[in-house]
């Protein structure tokens, strides 16, 4: 799927798209979207996507993320 997920509607998709793949395989992956400020190199504001993965893969703690 093709998209811009730096969009507030792009990135509430790749957080769909993350907890569901990881809910098949068995995993409690948790994903915030936290709304960032104006960037001029972008000419928009962002949505960055924060997870308690650790490189790429689900961990047993959910703490100390965001």
């Amino acid at each position: 799927m093709k998209g811009d997920y730096c969009t507030r509607e792009g990135a509430e998709r790749l957080k769909e798209q993350i907890e569901a793949y990881w809910a098949e395989r068995g995993h409690d992956v948790r994903v915030n979207l936290i709304q960032g400020g104006f960037l001029a190199s972008m000419r928009s504001a962002r949505t960055d996507v924060r997870s308690n993965l650790v490189n790429g893969v689900p961990v047993k703690s959910t703490e100390n993320f965001g």
